[in-house]
C-alpha cells in the first residue's frame, strides 16, 4: 500500500523531468528539395507568363518526352539525350504543378534527409527515367508530349512504402527511420497497401479531371508505374547505411 510523502522525501522537480522529445516540422524541406520545386516553378513561371507561343512551343518539343520522336523517324537531335530528364520539370498547368509539389514535398523530404542530397537527385533522375521508358514501350509512336514530376513522384512513393511509411514526429524519430522493410512484409501490410490505394484513386480522379497530362487527356498510368517500380525495387542503391542504435 502507498504512503504519503514524508517531509524527508523529496518531491521531484521541474528540472528532474525529462525533456519533450524534439518535434520534426511537418515539412522540412532539405535543400535538394527546395532545388527541384524552384526549377520546377521557375520553368513553370516562363512557360505561363514570359514566352510566346513559338517559344513555348519550341521549349515544349525541346524540353517535353515524345515518344514517336524516338523510333527514328525524325532523324537525330541532341535533345533526345535530355528530354527523358527534362520532362520532369515541365508541367501542364497550375493544379498539375501544385499537385506534384505538395506530393514533393511530403515524400521527396524524408527520402532526401535519409538518402543525402547527391543520392535523392540521382534517385529522381533514375525513377524519371524510368517512367518514361516503361511509357515508351507501351506507346512507341505516341505523339503526345509528356510532361511533370509525377513519374519521379511515383518512384518516391514505391520507396516510401519499403519503410512502411513511418512517421512518427511525435517520438522526434526522423520519418522513414529504420532498416527498409522486407517487399513480402510491404505486401502484407493492411496501412501499406490501403496507403498506395488511396494514392492511385487519387491519381485517377486528377487524370480524369484532366489536371495531368497523358494520353487522350488521361493521366499516364505507364510513366507512374515505371516510376513506382523503379523506386520500389531499386531502393538498396540509393539508402545509406543507417548507424546502429
Amino acid at each position: 500500500m502507498s504512503e504519503p510523502a514524508t517531509p524527508t522525501e523529496s518531491e521531484p522537480q521541474p528540472d528532474d523531468e525529462a525533456p519533450e522529445p524534439r518535434r520534426e516540422p511537418v515539412f522540412n524541406l532539405p535543400p535538394v528539395v527546395l532545388a527541384v520545386m524552384g526549377i520546377c516553378a521557375i520553368v513553370f513561371l516562363l512557360q505561363q507568363y514570359v514566352l510566346n507561343d513559338d517559344q513555348q512551343m519550341t521549349l515544349l518539343y525541346d524540353g517535353a518526352f515524345i515518344p514517336v520522336l524516338y523510333t527514328g523517324q525524325y532523324g537525330f537531335d541532341w535533345f533526345l539525350f535530355t528530354r527523358p530528364f527534362t520532362y520532369a520539370f515541365m508541367h501542364g498547368g497550375f493544379a498539375h504543378i501544385a499537385i506534384n509539389m505538395v506530393w514533393l514535398a511530403a515524400f521527396g523530404s524524408p527520402l532526401a534527409n535519409r538518402f543525402g542530397a547527391a543520392r535523392f537527385a540521382v534517385f529522381y533522375a533514375v525513377t524519371g527515367l524510368a517512367s518514361v521508358a516503361l511509357f515508351w514501350a507501351m506507346h512507341p509512336y505516341g505523339e503526345m508530349p509528356l510532361v511533370g514530376a509525377s513519374g519521379a513522384i511515383s518512384g518516391m512513393m514505391g520507396a516510401a512504402a519499403r519503410y512502411g511509411f513511418r512517421i512518427d514526429r511525435s517520438s522526434g524519430q526522423a520519418a522513414f527511420a529504420g532498416e527498409p522493410l522486407p517487399i513480402p512484409i510491404v505486401l502484407r501490410s493492411r496501412g501499406v497497401m490501403t496507403f498506395l490505394g488511396v494514392w492511385m484513386v487519387i491519381n485517377l480522379a486528377t487524370g480524369l479531371l484532366g489536371f495531368a497530362p497523358g494520353i487522350d487527356g488521361q493521366i499516364a498510368w505507364e510513366a507512374h508505374i515505371g516510376g513506382f517500380v523503379a523506386g520500389f525495387f531499386g531502393l538498396r542503391f540509393f539508402d545509406r547505411p543507417q548507424p546502429s542504435e
